[in-house]
Formats: C-alpha cells, structure tokens, sequence
C-alpha cells in the first residue's frame, strides 16, 4: 500500500497534478507516518507554493533533507534566520549542510539577503566548487561583484569534477545493484532449501494423501491443502495469489489412471507415474505463490531497474540516462536488451541530477528520470520480462550479472564521451559566464564582444539577447537595445526576462505606443511578474501620470519585494512628486536587496543635490561611480556635486572622463561649459557649447546658456538671438519663464543684477 501510494503522489508530481498529490500524500502520511513521507507531502506543498504548509509539517524534524526543505519554505516566507537556523543548527556548528551545492546556495542568499556579503561570496563559491554545472550560484557572485573569471570557473578542473561526480553516482549504482544481487541469491538460496524440504515431506505422503474414489475426482485434503491453507514452514501462504486459486481449480479435475491404480504396499509399475503426477497435482499449487519465497516486492524492485516496470528506483538513472544509446541498438539489433541500460552516458544523469538540487528537490528526482525511461520501454516487454524474472529467480540473478558486467563495461567505454561532453557544456558556460560577468562590471563593450563569441543558435536565444539589450542600455545606446529587446520578445515571447529594462528603453526613446502594447501583452502574459507592471508604471509614467505610476511600481514590489529595480522606479516617481522622503525610503531599499544597484546610489544622489546637501550628494553619486565607473550620467553628476562643493578642477576632471565615456552625452559638454562660465573662461565655454550644438541642436538650454555668456561679455544682440531660438524650442515652464527674466534683464548689469 505504502509503495502504491508513493508512486501515486509522484505520478502526479511529475504530471503537474499537485492537488491530487497533496490528497494522495496526506493519505500516505496518515496510513504511514514517517519523516520520509511528511518530506514528501511538504515538496507537494512547495511545488503548489504552500511554503506555509511546508513549514507547519517540518518544523522540529532533524533529517538533512527535512532541513533543507523546511529552509526552502522559511525562504519563501522571508523567515531569513530561521532558514539558516534549519541549515546551519546552532547547537551543531559542525553540522554538515544539507544537499551539498543546493544548501551551500541557498545559504548564501540568506547571507546575501541579511547584509553578509563575504559569507555569501564564500557558500556561492562552495557552491560552484561541489556543483560546477550550477549557474544560478555563479550569476549571483557577478550581481555581487566578487565572480572569478569564467574560463577559472568553467576550466579544466570543473571538468575533473564533473567527471568525478559522474564515476562516483556509477559506483554507488554499481554497489547498489550488487548488494541487490546478493540479496536476492540468498533469499533464492533460502527459499530453495525450503522447497525441497516441502517436496521430500510430500513425495513421502502423496500415495496416502490422495485417495481414490469411484466417481474420478482426486481429494486434495491432505499435505496439498495443508500447503495451502499454512504449516509451520510456509506460514505466509495463507493469502494465496491469483494464479494460486487458479491451479487449485485445476488440480481438481479427474487426474489420468495412472493415478487410480495404485497398489496397497505403495507400488505399482505405474507408481512413478502416479508419484510424477502428484507431484505435479502439489507443484501446480506451490508454483504460483512459490514466488512469495523470493519476495514478490523485493524482486519487482531488482527487475525494475532493468525493464522498468514500476516506481522509482534507486538505479532508475541509470536506465534513463541510457534511453537514447538503448533505441539506436535496439533499431539496429531488432531486440531490445534490458542490460545496455546500465552502459549507457551520464550526460543526461548530471544534468538532471544538477537541475534538481538547483531546485532544491531532491525527492522528486528519481520521478523525473522515471519518467524519461518509462516512454523509453513498451509496456508489453517489459511486463513479460517481469513474469519470466519473477517465476525464474535464477534467470534473474544472470540477467543482473550480465548488466553489471556490461555496465562496467559501457562505463569504461563512455569516459571519454563524458569528458568531451563536459567539455563542451563548460566551454559554451565560459563564454555566457564571462559576457554575464563583464557586463555586471559595466564593461559593456567587452560583454559585446564576448557574447558574439557565442554560436548563433545560442546567441538567438531570448536570454543572451535580453542581456545583449541590457548592455545596450546601460550604453545608453536605445535604439540599439530597442532593436537586441525586439529580437529577444520574437525568440521567446513568453519570457519575461529584462522586460523591466525593455520597458525603461522605450519610455527614454518616447515610444508611447510600443510602451502600452509591451505593457499590455506582458500582463496578458503574467499578471504575477514584477516586470509585467514595471512596464505599465513606465507607460503612466510616460504620460506623467506618476501617482499612477508610483501604484503600478508598488505593485510590482509587493509582488516580489527582492525585485530592486522596482524599488528604485517608485523612488524616481517620489522625486517627481517632490516626496523627497519616501524617495530615500525606496531607495535604500533598493540597496538593501542589491548594495551593488548603482541606480539607487545616483537617485540618492540626486535628491541631497536637489536639497543642497551637497557633501552626501558628492558620497553617493561617488558610491554609484565605484560600482559603474564607464556611466557617463554619473559622472556628469559627480562633476555637478563637485563644482557646487568649489572643487571646479576635480569637477573639470571629472566632466572631460564623462565626455570620453560617451562623446553623444550632452550633459557632461553642458556641465563642462557651466565650470568654465564658472571660472569665466567664456571663450572656451562658447567653443564647448558650439560643439554641443552638432550633437544637441534642438535643445533649448544651449542656446539660452551661450545668451548668457554673449550678455556678460556685452554682446547683446547675439545674447537675445539666442535667448530668441531658445524660446523657439518650447522649453519647459520653468525655463520659459528664466529666459524671459534674463530678456528683461539683458541691459542690466551683472554686478547690479547680483544685488537684485
């Protein structure tokens, strides 16, 4: 019953099925209450996101894989502490963590979550040294700065570990497979001595158990129906199977006159025929529930792993990872060899093996593999391999010797093949690591250039080219990332990864009509996803709607409130309502969630500037240059605060890297003519600003600052041309209503319009 259920819940684990499983488990749990089963029933609680149920039903169990689950929900449900407690006891410091790569993993989002910085980077690196194929763990050391270079990472020593993983998961199959085998020759032994024993006793009886009647039917009362009904020796026939029945049906008919003419000394020239036959009127009995001697459960388990006949089994991998090798031989054999299964590559194996401690479910693992062999086999050979194992325990015990053998075999064979396997992955994980690295640094160009090392089919998947656009973005190149974001959605339209940035390039490039349809396909897609209504606050804020805006960005944090983006969107929308205060508030807890989100640092930035607190203005535009030191934007800024600090030569310094960065910015050229007003180099200013015109010929502000300079050096009907073309440009109110006070002001003096 236990096995029946087991199998149950894991059928509809693997078929999305999870109501069905929590019933099926619950059921389990009540039948047989065990801390194996109650980790089952939380897993079928995580996977219909009921952390909160998972953590009722495991909270005080002491198991690894307890722990490791009971953290998984504590996580969910952002008990950080109580997580690392379920990791980490503080009553066993030297407590192993559980689940190896997974634990180590999910300990350093604990870490990093709680302001540990350099206890994450450790456990991210664990991470990464026991499981080499986890990615998640290498990305999270990039956000946070601290990632080795990929081709260290991903190098030859990864492969030495995957490939000792891989001889270590054989081994551990191999010597599970042996131990069976030597479990079921003693049972076999066992149950050998015990028939001969029962075929002696009823060889001696048989002529008197059997008597003769006149009508032609045989009275099996005797030994026959002690056999059945139970003796001292084989006491757990008493629930006969069906086939058991089956025969005593058919034992009752008329045996052949051998058997009447029997003598009453006991011979007769027909006594062996009359022993042969009643020795096959008890065997016809004993043969059906012969098997139980073997037990029937214990050898279904030993012939599943070679035709996959039943639930998962310990050995299940095995044949799953060998489906594909086992097909091709198959087709060319004309027969399907149950025994290749246990030779064939472990590619696969790792793989899933990697993917389900990635998801920190390691009951589920062997249902996942379960499933690729059971579409591998046809359940017609399989069921008949199963019949001829189970009513020939010997010929079982070969079938399992020969597999050994020809694991090893295979095994010895496939190394090479999983070494170029490996290798191959790993290669293909050190270009995307070192480009996703790269561009964490904000070495966008170097990202680029790396990423196009990709080969093509890589390269067009929605993943690559979203990172692709992000590097765009922070290139401040938009037309380019609009084109790299565009081509993401047609790869993967579903995918909802970097639409957040998407939707920020499109509301710099002014694009209302693509922002509004990207919002509305994305919540259309997941109303759940914090990207989907990052997106709409960015079309309200377009329209500057910003209360509006500032809900939608609200939402998006209340659904994942680790989504640091969504955070710094609702500060920028608390700047333009002037709510200087919640704006800070949002802002640190940006940073809260990622310290290395420059965004947050320069929003900080902007708001001590704008309240002329200009020593913290200066401390977080200059945090936000340490972690992005190639943004343009940032160190205009920075220059800005400097020059309003009287450090006009830092500040000068500042603004001539801000134009190299990016020579289409006009900020830092404007910022650098402001410094030489400043310093009254006009002639310079108006060289700078000359030049800034190419760049920016529609923008109003130019003009207006060369009127200022041609008023202050009395040159006054060039001051109101300018003035003039800057009005023309429909600038914003406020800077309509300055150049029409310097226009009213234009023949007064400086000096005279200071004291005003």
């Amino acid at each position: 019953m236990e096995v029946i259920l087991a199998d149950c819940v894991h059928h509809s684990l693997r078929h999305f099925m999870y109501r069905n499983a929590i019933f099926m488990c619950e059921r389990l749990c009540s039948e047989f209450p065990s801390e194996t089963n109650m980790q089952l029933l939380a897993g079928c609680f995580l996977h219909n996101n009921q952390a909160y149920a998972a953590y009722h039903i495991l909270k005080g169990t002491k198991m690894a894989q307890s722990r490791y689950l009971f953290a998984i929900s504590c996580f969910q449900m952002d008990l950080l502490h109580e997580a690392e407690a379920a990791l980490c006891p503080p009553n066993e410091p030297g407590a192993e963590i559980p689940n190896g790569a997974a634990g180590h993993y999910l300990l350093g989002l604990i870490y990093r979550y709680t302001d540990r910085r350099r206890s994450a980077i450790q456990h991210f690196q664990q991470a990464l040294s026991i499981d080499p194929l986890m990615w998640c763990a290498y990305e999270e050391l990039c956000i946070l700065g601290a990632a080795e270079d990929a081709s260290s990472v991903f190098g030859e020593a990864a492969v030495l570990s995957i490939q000792k993983q891989y001889l270590h998961h054989r081994s551990e199959n191999l010597q599970t497979l042996n131990d069976d085998l030597n479990s079921a020759s003693a049972r076999n032994n066992n149950s050998d001595d015990v028939r001969t024993r029962q075929l002696k006793h009823t060889q001696s009886n048989n002529l008197r158990d059997i008597p003769t009647n006149y009508q032609g039917t045989v009275n099996l009362g005797g030994a026959a129906s002690q056999i059945v009904n139970g003796g001292s020796n084989i006491s757990f026939y008493n629930t006969p199977s069906p086939v058991a029945a089956q025969n005593l049906q058919v034992s009752a008919i008329a045996p052949p006159p051998l058997c009447r003419n029997t003598q009453q000394n006991g011979s007769s020239i027909n006594s062996l025929g009359a022993d042969s036959c009643s020795r096959s009127a008890v065997n016809s009995i004993i043969q059906a529930p012969r098997r139980k001697f073997v037990d029937e459960g214990k050898l279904r388990k030993i012939s599943g792993r070679l035709f996959s006949d039943s639930g998962p089994r310990r050995s299940s991998r095995l044949a799953g990872e060998a489906v594909a090798n086992t097909n091709v031989s198959a087709a060319n054999n004309g027969t399907t060899n149950s025994t290749k299964y246990l030779g064939g590559s472990k590619l696969n194996s790792i793989t899933l093996r990697s993917m389900a401690v990635r998801k920190g479910q390691s009951f589920a693992n062997e249902n996942i593999d379960e499933g690729i062999q059971n579409e591998a086999f046809d359940d017609s050979r399989s069921n008949a391999s199963l019949s001829v194992s189970s009513s020939s325990p010997s010929s079982g015990n070969r079938i399992l010797e020969q597999g050994a053998t020809k694991s090893v075999g295979g095994s010895l064979t496939n190394d090479a093949k999983i070494i170029n396997g490996a290798s191959e992955i790993l290669g293909l994980l050190r270009i995307l690591g070192e480009g996703y690295r790269l561009s964490c640094l904000f070495r966008c160009q170097d990202a680029l250039d790396v990423y196009l090392k990709l080969p093509y089919k890589h390269y067009s998947t929605g993943w690559v080219l979203s990172q692709v656009g992000k590097v765009y973005f922070e290139l401040v190149d938009y037309l380019e990332a609009d084109r790299a974001f565009s081509l993401a959605r047609h790869a993967s339209p579903h995918s909802l990864e970097g639409m957040d940035v998407y939707s920020t390039v499109l509301y710099h490039l002014k694009e209302d009509m693509k922002l509004s349809y990207l919002a509305q396909e994305l919540i259309s897609t997941d109303r759940l996803a914090p990207q989907s209504w990052c997106a709409m606050g960015n079309c309200y804020s377009l329209q500057k709607d910003h209360e509006t805006a500032l809900k939608n960005f609200q939402r998006a944090v209340q659904l994942n409130p680790r989504f640091a983006y969504a955070h710094t969107l609702c500060g920028h929308e608390y700047v333009a309502l002037e709510d200087f205060e919640n704006g800070i508030q949002s802002y640190q807890s940006a940073l809260r969630v990622d310290s290395r989100h420059y965004n947050s640092w320069y929003g900080l930035g902007m708001i001590y500037l704008r309240q002329e607190k200009l020593e913290f203005s200066e401390h977080h535009f200059r945090m936000a240059f340490q972690i992005n030191p190639r943004s343009s934007v940032v160190m205009s800024y920075l220059g800005t605060s400097l020059h309003a600090l009287k450090r006009s030569e830092d500040a000068m310094m500042m603004m001539e890297k801000a134009i190299l960065a990016d020579k289409k910015n006009p900020l830092p050229m404007y910022q650098k003519a402001n410094i030489l007003i400043s310093l009254e180099r006009f002639d310079e200013a108006l060289q700078v600003l000359e030049e800034l015109k190419e760049y920016a010929p529609r923008e109003s502000s130019v003009y207006a600052l060369m009127g200022k300079i041609y008023k202050r050096r009395y040159m006054h009907e060039k001051a109101m041309l300018n003035f003039g073309l800057a009005l023309d440009l429909k600038p914003s109110a406020a800077d309509v209503a300055t150049i029409k006070a310097a226009i009213e002001k234009l023949h007064v003096p400086d000096e005279i319009e200071d004291n005003l």
